[in-house]
């Protein structure tokens, strides 16, 4: 069955770190675009970083950049999200997706992502 699994989200201080994994089965990862959205209760989903598959091109949204970083292990077919120096604006549902070969950001979105995962839970909280 082909699927996206995140984990790795929880509880963290303000200022702490955290790192997302999504694991990928019955499909190769590494063939697509990946990318991480987020939904907190009452807005709406947004993307937070991409990186392309064969360019490695990276992508962040302001809010983000400079604080995660988005790195893929094609080997392991997987791909994280390191959170350092989190805020309290960050905390969401995070979701991995994975879709094209480029990042092309349409809105507040990562355009084209075939494949998605349930989410994983992030809370920031002193």
């Amino acid at each position: 069955q082909v699927q996206l699994v995140e984990s790795g989200g929880g509880l963290v201080q303000p200022w702490g770190s955290l790192r997302l994994s999504c694991a990928a089965s019955e499909f190769t990862l590494g063939y697509y675009a990946v990318a991480w959205f987020r939904q907190a209760p009452g807005k709406e989903r947004e993307g937070v970083s991409c990186i392309g598959s064969h360019d490695g091109k990276t992508d962040y949204i302001d809010s983000v950049r400079g604080r995660f970083t988005i790195p893929r292990d094609n080997a392991k077919n997987m791909m994280y999200l390191q959170m350092n120096n989190l805020k309290p604006e960050d905390p969401a549902v995070y979701y991995c997706a994975a879709g094209g070969v480029v990042c092309v950001m349409k809105g507040a979105n990562y355009n084209g992502m075939e494949h998605w995962g349930k989410g994983t839970l992030v809370t920031v909280s002193s």
